[in-house]
């Protein structure tokens, strides 16, 4: 029985060190956006923003590439600066805000590519279809504080997007050939995070 004992002794102060490692991150939505691009007539970019986002990040310091992120997007606040526009977005014929109202993230995998560099890859939710997303992930690990103690991350994330792959598939054909909105999206996500 002692010797069961020590065994459960060693077995937790070993596990201790490695629950240490991680620690958990809460997206700041006041300091945190999500744009995005497309094409327009062929001509021209149109971008816009969506709205808050909010979500965690669980952070193994000991090995980026266990971290993990789940995060969502409000979709209903979108923002072209042309609310005719906006409001087209928010409709059936695209994101259709009132049926899904958000956008969803959560990671698979994550992959180092160098100290300030890695590719989260994820399951991202468009309307009700999720399909596996690669996300370009810069910055730096190191946590500052800010000037009222609090501990804080950030960083910035892109990745482009078929809509089509998503059921956003609204357009029209051009008579002289091309769509009236193309189906690659550019997505970028500038994040900072909080210490919980």
């Amino acid at each position: 029985m002692q010797r069961l004992s020590r065994l459960t002794v060693a077995v937790v102060l070993l596990a201790v060190p490695a629950l240490a490692r991680a620690s958990t991150w809460q997206i700041d939505p006041a300091h945190t956006s999500v744009q995005f691009a497309v094409r327009h007539l062929m001509v021209s970019t149109v971008r816009g923003e969506l709205g808050k986002a909010a979500g965690s990040v669980t952070l193994d310091e000991s090995d980026l590439t266990k971290s993990s992120v789940e995060a969502t997007v409000d979709v209903t606040a979108i923002n072209t600066r042309e609310p005719r526009r906006d409001e087209h977005l928010k409709s059936p014929d695209f994101l259709d805000a009132a049926k899904y109202p958000t956008i969803t993230f959560k990671s698979t995998k994550v992959e180092k590519v160098a100290d300030d560099h890695y590719k989260v890859t994820g399951d991202l939710t468009i309307r009700g279809v999720t399909k596996s997303t690669v996300l370009d992930v810069t910055g730096s690990p190191k946590p500052i504080n800010d000037p009222m103690g609090n501990v804080k991350l950030g960083g910035s994330a892109t990745t482009r997007i078929n809509r089509q792959d998503f059921g956003v598939s609204w357009s029209k054909s051009l008579d002289g050939g091309g769509v009236v909105v193309g189906d690659d999206v550019d997505i970028t996500i500038d994040i900072e995070l909080v210490k919980k």
